[in-house]
C-alpha cells in the first residue's frame, strides 16, 4: 500500500518530498509514506516524532475527514505531532511551509 501511494503522489507531495528528502531540512531524516498501524502518514520524522500531511480536496468529504481525525488520534496517542499543510500552500508558498515544519524539528 505505501509503496503505491509513493508512486501515486500528488504535485504537492511530490515537490515536498524533494525539499525534504535526503536530511536537507536542518540535518533531519524523512521518510515518505510510512506506516503507522492501520494508518499511513504522507511524511514521518522518527527523531521529532513528526508526521506531515499533505491535504487535497479529498480531505474536505466529511468521510475522509471522520477518518483523518481518527488517524490523528492513534497518531498523537502515538506520541506523534501531526502539521497538517493543504496542497495549494505547499505549491504556492513552500518557503513558509518549510519555515513551520522547523519550529518543529527538535530532537525529542
Amino acid at each position: 500500500m505505501a509503496r503505491d501511494l509513493r508512486m501515486r503522489q500528488t504535485e504537492a507531495e511530490t515537490l515536498l518530498w524533494q525539499l525534504l528528502r535526503n536530511r536537507q531540512l536542518l540535518g533531519f531524516k524523512f521518510r515518505r509514506q510510512h506506516q503507522f498501524g492501520d494508518y499511513i502518514a504522507d511524511f514521518y520524522c522518527r527523531e521529532a516524532s513528526l508526521v506531515i500531511e499533505c491535504d487535497g480536496s479529498v480531505h474536505e468529504r466529511n468521510e475522509q475527514w471522520h477518518h483523518d481525525q481518527k488517524r490523528d488520534a492513534y497518531m498523537i496517542f502515538s506520541g506523534l505531532r501531526i502539521l497538517r499543510f493543504t496542497n495549494e500552500q505547499i505549491l504556492d508558498d513552500s518557503e513558509t511551509v518549510l519555515k513551520e515544519i522547523s519550529k518543529y524539528l527538535t530532537v525529542k
